[in-house]
């Protein structure tokens, strides 16, 4: 289970590099739909960063870093 979780880890870490970066790029733009693409991109951005925090909790539990009792 705990490579699994270390996989899904890195990947959700490059999703979230890749939403970031995307934020960027969307900031130096200035066409009609700027705000709303930059709404979209934070509040996905959000999410992804909650998936990540919750895959590192998990992998915390499972490797025995974090004891729950």
């Amino acid at each position: 289970m705990a490579p699994f979780l270390q996989i899904a880890f890195y990947v959700a870490l490059a999703g979230l590099f890749a939403i970031l970066m995307f934020g960027l790029f969307n900031m130096t733009r200035s066409d009609d739909g700027q705000a709303s693409r930059s709404n979209k991109l934070m509040r996905l951005r959000v999410i992804a960063q909650a998936v990540v925090i919750g895959i590192l909790i998990l992998l915390g539990i499972v490797v025995g870093s974090i004891k729950l009792f």
